[in-house]
């Protein structure tokens, strides 16, 4: 895929301003479908005409360019219609996780100082409780959803902004807060350029076009669903249509009833999306248009890859982060040959892997991992991040000479395909051996009966460490430790072996649901 005819990067014009993406569509194609949510069904002419409508309103706040304007909103199109008319001034677009508590809210209010707040009107005690512990409150604050809604009038009442603020390709378009795992949020900061490239990046892994129809019930304050799939696809002229909550049945219905073209979630939507098929005794004829299913956020299981191409549904893996959003997707022609695998590297953006005793010098005297040999991924290009808001010292330890260092191991093959190993810092040592917890835990899930693994490394007095394995069963399993073990035996090397396998309920997340795995390595 080609580099879009564009001014170049250190140019101001109003081409680099991803707001302006609606508008070219709008003329295009003004009476097809742009955007549908549970409350009203807009085509490209009334999308484009809120957005610019959003755009006046803020402009009549005095919203200057590289301010702030966050969001706490479901699935819906006023979540997009701020998003593109904030750019289209110039300002940064902040969604905040729905999941969070009031103090996390706060958090991030004091840390990006929002000048203008959109929230859920039946949200507003969550919000008023984070208002109340924050030092900064945003000068507008807006419910959305509630009668009178003040929102649908503002956005109404003046003239559209058309036109596209001009700005360098470089220029912030979109704060984004990482989850958290193991320490304080921190908000990476998403440049006009990065919207682009892995808009195009996104394209040409999912073969998008304008006859598209995708459906995305991952949330918007996510990666997975802005980045990955609505801008992509909204970018591409195509129709989004959003649901604000998973409920597997539904969306089966709606991707029959809608014709939908391609979805995705993270593997436990996945996974219950193939229980509730399985009792709809769904069949790929039940979707004419479904092309494909997309897996994102954590390594989905080989064997529900293989249960879904039984049923003629074709699963592809992606790998990305928030700073870069997709690095890598398993393409529909392997997505069996390879499963396991998450692809091999897109278009746009140059990935290496870096072997592990070299990562730590200044990249010219990096050492690129051979074959089967496992590094840490590293990325340059303009679907990097600018870098992380207001946090100087994490982004040089994370941006170093134009590459991002992921801190995600993995190994390539002879075809370039990629498969990731583990994080860096989850690494553990036994008896001298590394052994990264993202392969035993592939291994483990494969076995029938677990729907969940994680592995943590905990102290042992003879090996230093030793692996503990906390699964989640599957309703109704009861597992035998002994047949597990003999049957992983088969399959690893006995370093690798957890020593100790605690059953759970349930794992503690994140609130983008990640597992906070330093939470599982206490004692149970």
């Amino acid at each position: 895929m080609a580099r879009p005819e564009l001014p170049p990067d250190g140019v101001s014009s109003p081409l680099h301003n991803l707001g302006g993406w609606p508008s070219h569509w709008a003329r295009i194609q003004p009476a097809r479908l742009a955007v549908e949510d549970a409350e009203r069904s807009l085509s490209w002419k009334c999308f484009e005409d809120r957005i610019g409508g959003l755009a006046a309103w803020l402009r009549a706040q005095r919203l200057a360019p590289g301010e702030r304007v966050a969001v706490f909103l479901r699935n819906r199109t006023a979540a997009l219609e701020i998003l593109f008319g904030t750019a289209r001034l110039g300002g940064i677009y902040l969604p905040i996780n729905l999941r969070l508590t009031a103090r996390e809210i706060a958090f991030q209010l004091d840390d990006a100082r929002p000048a203008a707040l959109f929230f859920e009107s039946d949200l507003q005690e969550t919000i008023d409780d984070a208002l109340a512990l924050a030092r900064h409150a945003p000068p507008l604050s807006v419910p959305i959803g509630s009668a009178p809604n003040t929102y649908e009038a503002e956005i109404e009442r003046r003239p559209p902004v058309c036109e596209a603020l001009g700005l360098g390709a470089d220029d912030p378009a979109i704060l984004m807060y990482t989850s958290g795992t193991t320490g304080t949020p921190k908000g990476a900061l998403l440049p006009h350029r990065k919207a682009l490239f892995n808009s195009l990046n996104a394209q040409g892994a999912f073969q998008t076009t304008p006859d598209d129809r995708v459906l995305v019930v991952a949330p918007l304050f996510h990666s997975l669903g802005l980045q990955i799939l609505s801008l992509p696809l909204l970018h591409a002229g195509g129709s989004l249509l959003l649901q604000d909550r998973f409920e597997p049945a539904q969306v089966w219905k709606a991707v029959s009833e809608q014709e939908i073209s391609y979805l995705g979630g993270v593997p436990e939507m996945h996974q219950r999306l193939y229980d509730a098929l399985l009792l709809r005794r769904g069949h790929l004829s039940d979707f004419p248009r479904l092309r494909f299913l997309f897996s994102a956020g954590a390594a989905i299981s080989t064997e529900l890859i293989r249960r879904f191409a039984d049923l003629d549904l074709t699963v592809l893996q992606g790998y990305g982060q928030t700073e870069t959003s997709t690095l890598c997707c398993l393409d529909a022609a392997n997505s069996l040959r390879k499963a396991g695998s998450v692809g091999r590297p897109v278009r746009h953006g140059e990935i290496r892997i870096i072997a592990r005793e070299s990562i730590h010098q200044r990249p010219n005297l990096w050492r690129e991992t051979g074959i089967g040999e496992t590094g840490e991924i590293v990325v340059r290009g303009p679907i990097n991040m600018i870098g992380y808001w207001e946090r100087e010292r994490e982004t040089r330890e994370t941006l170093i000479d134009g590459w991002i260092k992921t801190g995600d191991l993995a190994t390539r093959d002879e075809e370039g395909f990629l498969s990731l190993v583990g994080r860096a810092r989850e690494m553990l040592i036994s008896g001298g051996e590394n052994v990264y917890p993202a392969e035993v835990e592939a291994v483990y899930r494969e076995y029938p009966g677990i729907r969940e693994v994680a592995i943590v490394g905990v102290p042992d007095p003879k090996w230093g460490e030793t692996g503990r394995a906390h699964v989640i069963l599957d309703s109704g399993h009861v597992l035998d430790q002994e047949a597990l073990l003999d049957w992983a035996r088969q399959r690893l090397a006995s370093f690798k072996l957890p020593r100790e396998i605690v059953i759970e309920e349930e794992f503690p997340r994140t609130a983008s649901g990640k597992i906070r795995k330093h939470l599982l390595g206490s004692s149970p």
